[in-house]
């Protein structure tokens, strides 16, 4: 087995994707209550494919051994990292290209079996506009970060893929 094999089946691996969507949800945090920057619809559906990601780091630590598991890890890791990257997409162009015809709207639209801004409106409670853009650092805004960060998730899932679907020896 080579290394970056071995490194797909270990739960050092699956820590890293976990933690590193922990570290991001954090941030998220942080910007909205220390630096009081109100999160908007589209904010939330990314905090959402986050928190998949850290769903999916989670699926890999407790089963890292079981191809199956990893399987499944890869799957939420895969869909997680798509959608928030297309929500990021979709929110910069709102910011770039505003139209009264492009909004989003005030409130999740999660569905009725999972109403995650009722159960939690401190984390999901949507309170900002789509089209606003609160936050720049070197002329990049946070949906533009964000792109990154999920196309980074996306070529690291990528290089992990095959080594992590590869049967344990």
């Amino acid at each position: 087995m080579n290394a970056l094999t071995r490194f797909a089946h270990s739960r050092t691996a699956w820590l890293i994707l976990m933690m590193s969507a922990v570290a991001l949800e954090l941030a998220a945090l942080f910007f909205q209550y220390v630096m009081e920057l109100s999160p908007c619809v589209m904010c939330i559906y990314q905090r959402v494919a986050v928190f998949g990601l850290v769903f999916a780091g989670l699926i890999g630590v407790i089963g890292h051994r079981s191809r199956i598991a990893r399987f499944i890890g890869l799957a939420t890791w895969a869909i997680s990292a798509i959608w928030g990257l297309k929500l990021a997409i979709e929110l910069v162009d709102m910011q770039t290209n505003p139209s009264p015809f492009a909004t989003c709207s005030y409130l999740p639209e999660f569905p009725s079996w999972l109403q995650l801004h009722e159960w939690l409106p401190s984390v999901f409670m949507p309170t900002g506009m789509c089209s606003d853009i609160p936050w720049e650092f070197m002329g990049v805004t946070m949906g533009q970060y964000m792109i990154v960060a999920f196309a980074t998730y996306l070529l690291a899932l990528v290089v992990f893929l095959i080594p992590a679907l590869k049967k344990s020896v």
